[in-house]
């Protein structure tokens, strides 16, 4: 795979273009900003795009999905419990595959309850679930600091230590990252009880 990394908008989103070698046939992952970039890289590289794939309903990262259906014709792609527009919807363990490749989904609720991970080919695409150095808030509608302390310690911090860390947000010292240097750097991926995880996300 190839990973097109987009910086976009005011909020320091990362929106992303992930690419099949082979076929060139690929994904977009939270189109919300800047989408001209987007179609730039598409048309230089003569990509097709296969879905959009939303990694939280948010409107920082859907915000450009019409735009991007209407340019691509790609559906867009979402976890079941989504309250947003889509076509088709993913559940835990799924599989997005384009071209010869393919991203499994991993239900990872905290930030909000329809947030997923996309893991394959030694990569993770975390979305607001795990940024560089710190994850996703929780104080919005939906969110749950329970529900994300078993998305970090549960799920992320069973995966392998060199997968490459793909953040929704351009909020740390570095754009990427691996898992094992989040377990072993970032203090929110340092294992403690649910209680005081909770007590230190403020809710």
């Amino acid at each position: 795979m190839i990973v097109h990394q987009i910086p976009v908008g005011p909020m320091q989103n990362f929106s992303y273009i992930v690419v099949d070698e082979d076929s060139s046939e690929s994904i977009i992952i939270d189109p919300s900003w800047n989408l001209m970039e987007l179609e730039l890289i598409i048309k230089e590289n003569n990509l097709k795009i296969k879905y959009i794939v939303n990694t939280h309903y948010h409107d920082d990262h859907t915000r450009g999905n019409e735009e991007m259906v209407a340019s691509t014709k790609a559906p867009i792609i979402q976890h079941e419990s989504s309250t947003l527009k889509n076509d088709i919807t993913v559940k835990d363990g799924d599989f997005i595959e384009f071209g010869n490749s393919k991203l499994k989904v991993l239900h990872t609720p905290g930030h909000s309850p329809d947030s997923i991970c996309l893991v394959g080919d030694g990569k993770l695409f975390s979305g607001d679930t795990l940024f560089v150095g710190n994850c996703g808030r929780i104080d919005l509608p939906g969110g749950s600091a329970s529900d994300l302390y078993h998305s970090l310690f549960d799920v992320l911090h069973n995966l392998d230590d060199n997968l490459v860390l793909y953040p929704g947000h351009d909020y740390g010292m570095a754009k990427t990252s691996t898992i094992g240097n989040e377990k072993t750097m970032n203090p929110v991926m340092q294992k403690i009880s649910e209680d005081s995880f909770i007590d230190r996300m403020g809710g």
